[in-house]
């Protein structure tokens, strides 16, 4: 990234400075002096960070993290969306039944409740998190992303 007068400037743009129009690959193609010579410093790029968590960087370089209780309040609401949104297909097996009293078969019952057995953990594991760096561990890690129970011991076995 290269700064002039505390302001990074766009290695592919054009700028004016005391009066000197530079064309848009002048800092593509000038010498680190050149650069120097009219002010212009390069710093390291900011290491890219994860914006559903954190702000932006300090002065220091250190990551500000976003309100972890708003966090916690979105990434349950996220869950529970997720959760309606794998229930959803199989909702009218439910309104069937209540119109017309056809059973819900089993493996769809067995399902939905793993959809919900799944959504409380992850809410339970959201709510015991006490800083964002640990809600964004949880949310982030392959566990939070799976909607699946674990499956039988015995099938682990065979598969081995």
């Amino acid at each position: 990234m290269f700064i002039l007068d505390g302001k990074p400037l766009s290695p592919d743009a054009a700028f004016t400075y005391n009066g000197v129009q530079y064309p848009a690959n002048w800092l593509r193609l000038s010498s680190l002096e050149e650069k120097e010579a009219i002010g212009i410093t390069e710093m390291p790029d900011p290491t890219p960070y994860d914006q559903r968590f954190y702000l932006c960087y300090d002065s220091d370089g250190n990551l500000i993290p976003k309100d972890h209780a708003q966090l916690v309040v979105q990434w349950v609401t996220t869950t529970k969306t997720t959760a309606g949104t794998l229930l959803a297909p199989s909702d009218w097996y439910i309104t069937r039944q209540a119109e017309t009293g056809l059973a819900v078969p089993q493996e769809v019952l067995d399902r939905r409740a793993e959809i919900r057995a799944c959504s409380n953990t992850k809410e339970q594991a959201i709510l015991a998190t006490t800083s964002t760096e640990e809600l964004a561990a949880c949310v982030t890690s392959a566990n939070y992303n799976r909607w699946e129970a674990d499956p039988p011991a015995e099938e682990e076995a065979a598969s081995e």
